[in-house]
């Protein structure tokens, strides 16, 4: 098992940053990428950016790229999502997740996730 726990969330302005931060514990050793999804009420579960575990290697969605950064701190078993830029669209309840399967931004792909971590983007 791995369990995941999301801090960072909060308000921001448009054009503003944010830091989400996931602390993962179990048998982290076992999984291969660590991502990050967002959902709206009424929609569903869309992949943001994702990172190998095992490496540097990261994969972004289109409509973050540039924007978001994702990166990891293996020391601390934390995976980081630093969001500049914002824009009111980018607010959602932001989840961590985590993958036996490489760089994949699709959510039934991830085995464990976190509880989310809400943020908001005002104009």
């Amino acid at each position: 098992q791995v369990q995941l726990v999301e801090s960072g969330g909060g308000s921001a302005q448009a054009g503003g940053s944010l830091r989400l931060s996931c602390a993962a514990s179990g048998y982290t050793d076992r999984t291969n990428s660590m991502g990050w999804f967002r959902q709206v009420p009424g929609t569903e579960r869309e992949g943001v950016a994702a990172i190998y575990t095992g490496g540097s290697s990261t994969h972004y969605a289109d409509f973050v790229k540039g924007r978001f950064t994702i990166s990891q701190d293996n020391a601390k078993n934390t995976v980081y999502l630093q969001m500049n830029s914002l824009k009111p669209e980018d607010t959602a309840m932001y989840y961590c997740a985590a993958s036996f399967s490489l760089l994949t931004l699709r959510a039934e792909d991830y085995a464990y996730w976190g509880q989310g971590t809400q943020v908001t983007v005002s104009s």
